[in-house]
Formats: C-alpha cells, sequence, structure tokens
C-alpha cells in the first residue's frame, strides 16, 4: 500500500516538475520526438518495402517451380551463368511432355517491341508469348475480353491480350476489344484487356505494360524458337510436393539435356523461398544499418534528457533535502526524478509517433514510395521512448536520491 503511494506521490510531482518548466520540457522533449521519427520511419518505410515485396513475388506461386538459363539472384560466377546454353521452346515441350497429368507446364518467351494503334505508339511494350495455362499460374485474369485459348496456341492465332496501362495508353476511351494494333511490323487482334496490377517497387516491368501473344505465334513472327531463351513454369499439385517435383524436374532436364553425372547442371531452377531467402538477407541487413544511423538520433536525444536530469537534480538539491527531513526514502526521490524523464520520453514518443503518422500518410500520399506503420511499431516507438527516459533518468535520480540531507539542506 506504501509503495502504491509513494508511486502516486512521486508521479504527482514529476507531472508538476514538467509542467512548471515547460519551456525546458518542450526542448528537451524536441530531442526525443526527433529521434522516435527517425526510428519509426525508418521502420515503416521498411515494412511497407517488404510488403510491396511480397505482393510483387505473390504473383511468383509458392507452388511453382521456374527453370530457367540463369539463376534470380547471382552472387558470384556470372560469367559461368552467361555462357549457358538457352532453354529451347523444344526442350520446354519435351519437360511439358515428361509431366503429363502430374504437372502443369507453361513456357514463357519475351521481347520489346513497339504497340501502335492508329496514330498512337507506345515504345518498347513487353511482348510475352505464353499459352493458355498462364493463369493457373499466376491467378491473374483479363478484366475484360478472354485469354488464350488452346486452340489460340495451336493455331498461331494472331491475337493479343492488353495489359491496362497499354491498353489505356494506347486507345484512352475506345474500346479496344477487335480492335487491331500492330505489335512491331504485325497485325494482332485484342481479344482481352488484363485486371490493373499496380506497378512493380523494385525496378523490374511493368505488369500494366506488358501484353500477352501466344507462343506459337511468338515464334511465327519474332522467330527464336531454337536461339531465343525461354522460361519454364512447372505448378506442382499441391505445395507439399513441391520438393519431390523439384527433384523430378532436375532429372529430367538433365535427360533432356543429356548431362552425364559428372556434369553440372546447365540451367537454374528458382523458387519463391529462394528469392524471398535472397531478399531478407539483403534487406536485413540495410534495415540493420539503418536503424543504427536513425538510432544514433535517438541516443543524442537521451543524452540531452540526462543533462536536463542532472540540471533538474541540482536545481532542487534544498527540496531533496527538506523532503527527506521530513520522512522521505531514498526510494521516494528516486522515483520522482525516473518518472519526471520517463514523462518527458513518453510525451516525445507520443509526438513521435504522431508526426510519423501524418508523414507516412504524406509519402504514401506522394506516390514515391510506400510506408507502412504497423500498431506494432507504434507501440514499439513508445515503448523505446519510455525505456530511453528511465535509462537516462537513471543516474541523475540515483544521484539526488543518495544526498545527505544536511548537506541538501545546506546547499545553495
Amino acid at each position: 500500500m506504501k509503495l502504491l503511494i509513494d508511486i502516486f506521490e512521486s508521479f504527482r510531482i514529476a507531472l508538476t516538475a514538467v509542467a512548471a518548466n515547460k519551456g525546458r520540457s518542450v526542448l528537451t522533449t524536441l530531442g526525443i520526438v526527433i529521434g522516435i521519427v527517425a526510428v519509426s520511419m525508418t521502420l515503416a518505410a521498411s515494412n511497407g518495402m517488404q510488403q510491396a515485396f511480397r505482393k510483387a513475388a505473390g504473383s511468383v506461386g509458392a507452388d511453382v517451380i521456374y527453370v530457367s538459363r540463369m539463376p534470380w539472384v547471382t552472387m558470384n560466377d556470372f560469367f559461368t551463368f552467361r555462357n549457358r546454353p538457352n532453354i529451347s521452346i523444344d526442350e520446354a515441350d519435351q519437360l511439358s511432355d515428361a509431366f503429363v497429368g502430374t504437372a502443369v507446364i507453361n513456357p514463357t518467351i519475351s521481347t520489346n517491341r513497339p504497340l501502335r494503334f492508329r496514330s498512337e505508339v507506345l515504345q518498347d511494350v513487353m511482348v510475352i508469348g505464353t499459352t493458355e495455362k498462364m493463369p493457373v499460374m499466376n491467378g491473374k485474369l483479363p478484366e475484360t475480353g478472354r485469354f488464350l485459348m488452346a486452340f489460340d496456341v495451336r493455331f498461331k492465332k494472331n491475337v493479343v491480350i492488353l495489359g491496362k496501362d497499354v491498353a489505356e495508353n494506347l486507345f484512352g476511351t475506345i474500346d479496344p476489344l477487335d480492335k487491331n494494333v500492330n505489335v512491331g511490323p504485325y497485325r494482332y487482334r485484342v481479344i482481352g484487356v488484363m485486371e490493373k496490377q499496380g506497378g512493380n517497387s523494385f525496378g523490374g516491368p511493368n505488369p500494366d505494360m506488358q501484353v500477352f501473344i501466344p507462343i506459337s505465334s511468338f515464334t511465327k513472327s519474332f522467330g527464336g524458337r531454337r536461339s531465343t531463351n525461354v522460361d519454364v513454369a512447372v505448378k506442382a499439385t499441391s505445395l507439399e510436393n513441391i520438393s519431390d517435383l523439384e527433384y523430378e524436374v532436375i532429372g529430367e532436364m538433365r535427360r533432356i539435356r543429356k548431362l552425364r553425372p559428372s556434369e553440372e547442371d546447365n540451367f537454374s531452377i528458382n523458387k519463391l523461398d529462394s528469392l524471398m531467402g535472397a531478399f531478407n538477407s539483403v534487406f536485413g541487413a540495410v534495415l540493420g544499418i539503418g536503424l543504427l544511423v536513425t538510432g544514433i538520433s535517438l541516443i543524442v536525444g537521451g543524452v540531452g534528457v540526462m543533462n536536463i536530469m542532472f540540471v533538474s537534480v541540482t536545481e532542487r538539491t534544498r527540496e531533496i533535502g527538506i523532503r527527506k527531513a521530513i520522512g522521505a526514502r531514498q526510494r521516494s526521490i528516486l522515483m520522482q526524478f525516473l518518472f519526471e524523464s520517463a514523462l518527458i520520453c513518453l510525451i516525445g514518443g507520443l509526438l513521435g509517433v504522431a508526426l510519423t503518422m501524418v508523414l507516412t500518410m504524406i509519402v504514401n500520399a506522394s506516390g514515391a514510395f510506400t510506408a507502412s506503420l504497423s500498431p506494432g511499431i507504434m507501440i514499439g516507438a513508445v515503448v523505446i521512448a519510455l525505456l530511453v527516459g528511465v535509462v537516462a533518468g537513471m543516474v541523475p535520480a540515483y544521484k539526488g536520491a543518495k544526498f545527505a540531507p544536511i548537506d541538501a539542506l545546506r546547499y545553495e
């Protein structure tokens, strides 16, 4: 009961002291506000980038294996990967034949070509040759019209599905369905427009600036059945079978390429978890450095609080002597100054979080990048500010609590 009374009394005295020195409290709090904003914005930006990356990587599919000439992430031996032979459509067809009924296989091939409709021209649009199985891989469907069908691929139909931005830039308010566009020098009929997917935040191709044509029409128009590189997506029947499927795909590709047991693979198997692992390791290091740099401002703010608390203890030495003379314990004096320090930092933490919320909304509205301030970050920021206050006030509070009553009363 006495402890509760001491806590209540110490908090009341701390609140009175902060209110009595408004100017000094505001300036002291400012250092904590800056530190909390710096740390919180770093975490909010990293959280937003992680969410954007997961969204962008989500189209890859956790249950899909990609057979490519090169790995998605190359740290070393780039020239070794570069010298690998391309994966041809014939090899993709052989791989598809080997997994009939056990996995869905979709080859894709791409190039950049200008698109023209009447007088409107879009340069360097990514043209992707694929099959009717692509929606099974990424779950993306046209907003209007339809996607490719098996007979489009089989009979090399000159049909095209436009990305949302391509359709808007080329056609404006005109309905693009059944209109003819020139893909490079070749005329294709528009049969669908994909739903809006949003741009890529990590420098990759914008999915809304892509168009899709049958892979057979791609080779007919642009050549490269044997020489151009193909990426092959292999979708497992379930996520639990992904590891077994990976070994089977490696074995089939080695057989198709007639590799001897002593020879290394001259192709790469890429999966979502390897991409996420590389991203997490790199991003974790960057985030650690960012927090270290921004954390310095919070340390500086804590040093400022400690300095002001030393001043406060010195100014109130006689008050400490009087309180001790009438029976106050060291514990009461210690809690008084700890509460004052913690209260200053708590106010700074709350103001810092409020300012971070405003800055996050401004950043998101500007479209520069995405920042996400989660409840966990806000609570963590306030807790960190409170801990900084406790740590910063510990030494000054201990100094004040150790004053002998007679010496404190004599202090001028």
